[in-house]
């Protein structure tokens, strides 16, 4: 009998410890912790973490603030079933493929009404909302401080609506909207309405008769940031000197793929808080508008450049970089020629330069990089394209600049990979990326074998006649 009880014990005994070894510890989390732990994870990592358990599932999902859905005409019948899920989305982006049909404006109604709170909206090829959708946005959505939209199909009167009705909207974004009417027929221009106030930023890129949209930049009072990339038109330089005469708070320029002049470029020079200015393939702007820039604009700290290569930002408008910009922290030349005695200037000057990029320069080579690197002590990162550089100026490059990070050599014939094992030895920490075209190298090798070849086959020639 006391055998019989002693195995029972025992049997108990085991049980017990395997309960243990089974007790969900996780328990003891609590769900604002457990969300802050999903919130580090990645997607796939997120998705697996949520077939553990239904507590999981149900946590994960009343903290999803940011949710990305297909925008297809499928996911209309299961709208209310995600938004009963994820009942806590703030930032929602609506992603629709080419082939596909989108979602109406019924749709968007819907997802306004379930959520209330959406700080941020992102749609795309969203071809099938109007205007009446983006409207129920507005009304519904009265938390709304970002709005993106690209390749959709509700013109500048959507834009409208949504500026009318929107008061908190801070960043606007429209990229290849289609659907806007020629200027002629616009009843009229598309202003800031509720949002003059509130809007900080704003973002054209490729839309026909984008200016429509002028008196939206001229009339927003708080403007920090302006980017018009490839749009069409030929009155930028009016509008550039209407928003300059204004009292203004731009901080960020970006203009790219535009008819602007000098005199536009002249207007910006006003902006005294211009921080960030980016100007790209703009063949009509020169020295001129760069110097005026340069010598008004004293909190610059962020330049790019991109020339075209037609040589009309030269050593002179370098020169006066040099001399005005000494606050400079990043500045990026593209398709621009500089000399040794520009470069030694900024380098001389921009005390605090930080990182540079010099590309596609045929008049860049190992002295102009060897002048920077004996006087950017601060430089960190460097980034080198298309330019006449070989290991000699990497090198020098890495020796003469103490706090350098990184290097990034792309597509230098001069610079072989013998280099990386170099810069490793002396310099352990600094990274060193280097591309190196291998197609465009077994082309240029060809061709040097053919003309070895051609060379030799008329040296025999001539060898056998002289015998002869």
């Amino acid at each position: 009998m006391g055998q019989t009880t002693s195995t029972h014990h025992g049997g108990d005994s085991a049980y017990s410890d395997n309960q243990s070894d089974q007790q969900d510890y996780t328990t003891a989390i609590p769900d604002g912790c457990l969300a802050l732990i999903f919130q580090r994870l990645s997607s796939d990592e997120r998705n697996g973490c949520l077939l553990v358990c239904r507590r999981w599932l149900t946590v994960e999902a009343q903290n999803r603030h940011r949710l990305t859905l297909s925008a297809s005409t499928r996911v209309t019948l299961h709208l209310p079933a995600i938004f009963n899920r994820f009942d806590s989305v703030t930032e929602l982006a609506l992603h629709c493929d080419r082939n596909s049909v989108s979602i109406n404006d019924q749709a968007l109604i819907l997802i306004s009404l379930r959520c209330r709170n959406l700080t941020r909206l992102k749609l795309r090829r969203c071809r099938e909302v109007s205007a009446v959708g983006i409207l129920a946005i507005a009304q519904n959505c009265n938390s709304l401080r970002k709005f993106s939209c690209r390749s959709c199909t509700f013109g500048e009167r959507g834009v409208a609506v949504l500026l009318k009705n929107c008061s908190s909207l801070e960043e606007l974004s429209i990229k290849r909207l289609h659907g806007i009417t020629d200027g002629g027929e616009v009843a009229e221009p598309v202003g800031p309405g509720l949002a003059g106030s509130s809007i900080r930023s704003i973002t054209l890129k490729k839309l026909h008769n984008a200016q429509c949209f002028a008196s939206l930049i001229t009339e927003s009072n708080n403007l920090t940031t302006l980017k018009i990339i490839g749009c069409s038109g030929n009155n930028w330089d009016k509008l550039l000197y209407t928003l300059a005469a204004r009292k203004n708070f731009l901080t960020e320029i970006h203009l790219e793929k535009l008819e602007v002049s000098d005199i536009g470029l002249m207007a910006i020079s006003k902006c005294s808080n211009l921080k960030r200015f980016h100007l790209a393939k703009t063949p009509y702007c020169s020295n001129e508008g760069i110097s005026a820039i340069a010598k008004k604009c004293k909190l610059l700290k962020k330049l790019h450049i991109d020339g075209c290569r037609t040589n009309r930002i030269n050593d002179w408008g370098l020169m006066e970089i040099a001399k005005n910009s000494i606050h400079l922290v990043k500045l990026v030349l593209v398709g621009v020629n500089p000399s040794s005695d520009s470069l030694m200037a900024i380098a001389s000057n921009c005390r605090k330069l930080q990182k540079l990029a010099l590309c596609g320069s045929n008049a860049i080579g190992d002295d102009e990089i060897s002048c920077m690197a004996a006087e950017c002590k601060v430089l960190k990162k460097v980034w080198i394209k298309r330019c006449r550089v070989t290991d000699s100026g990497i090198e020098a490059l890495a020796n003469g600049c103490p706090n350098l990070v990184m290097i990034k050599v792309e597509k230098c014939r001069g610079v072989s990979r013998g280099v990386l094992q170099m810069l490793r030895e002396r310099r352990e920490a600094l990274v060193v990326d280097l591309y190196v075209d291998e197609g465009e190298a077994k082309l240029m090798n060809s061709k040097v074998l053919a003309i070895l070849f051609i060379f030799t086959f008329y040296l025999l020639i001539l060898l056998r006649n002289y015998l002869i």
